[in-house]
């Protein structure tokens, strides 16, 4: 009886060794995986509001190699998967750039909860095999907006050459950004400037005559996040 009792344990034992070997080969694999892993040009997280409409977004940004991209996953730091793309077809040559939104719900307390802080890993996949992996950390604080001082808000008659964009200086923050648009014929400009601006010079011949413009001034975070505050002008002699 004590022989058997004996060979049961030793085999109970021997299983218990195989099995920590095999997670111990996995874990390795794994890490021989995340070592090959090339990572992305850009994978990136961010909190952004339009101050003026009291919307709040969550944006994320990636963008791989040459080859577009099969497979794309964004976990939260809960665990949860956000984004799952999936090429349907090799076909496609797959996505190589992308860009999501969030919603803007009423409830910003929503938006936090479905998006919560922490580190975001980014995990991609192309037809050919080659892998991606990146990380990023989403911060809820948000940088204090700025005033647009000109033009002043639904100017008229603002003259389409030699025009100066101007705001007030906002303490703590990384940088600025200027977006200028009006219908979609037309280009617009979204400029990034350092965080001592506190003007934009557009360029010569860029306004067209009697055309409405709308302008948001942004204030950048030293974690990536964005204040926007926006107004609107019309051109005229």
């Amino acid at each position: 009886m004590a022989d058997a009792r004996r060979k049961r344990i030793l085999v109970y034992l021997a299983i218990l060794g195989a099995l920590a070997l095999a997670a111990t080969f996995e874990a390795l694999g794994a890490d021989a995986k995340s070592a090959a892993a090339k990572e992305f040009a850009t994978a990136s997280v961010r909190f952004e509001q339009n101050a003026t409409d009291g919307d709040n977004e969550v944006v994320f940004e990636i963008k791989g190699g040459r080859d577009g991209l099969a497979e794309l996953t964004i976990v939260a730091p809960n665990g949860r998967k956000v984004v799952a793309f999936r090429a349907p077809e090799r076909i496609t040559l797959g996505m190589r750039q992308f860009r999501f939104e969030s919603p803007e719900p009423q409830d910003v307390t929503l938006l936090k909860a479905a998006y919560p802080e922490g580190e975001y890993l980014f995990r991609g996949k192309t037809f050919s095999s080659a892998t991606f992996a990146g990380t990023s950390t989403l911060s809820h604080r948000l940088p204090e907006t700025t005033t647009i001082v000109s033009p002043a808000p639904n100017a008229h008659g603002v003259p389409t050459g030699k025009l100066h964009i101007t705001w007030r200086a906002v303490a703590g923050v990384s940088a600025y950004i200027v977006d200028l648009k009006t219908d979609a014929s037309i280009p617009s400009i979204a400029a990034r400037l350092p965080a001592s601006s506190t003007s934009f010079a557009v360029p010569e011949d860029f306004l067209a005559m009697g055309k409405k413009y709308k302008l948001a001034v942004g204030t950048v975070s030293s974690e990536g996040n964005i204040s926007f505050v926006e107004s609107s002008f019309t051109t005229g002699r």
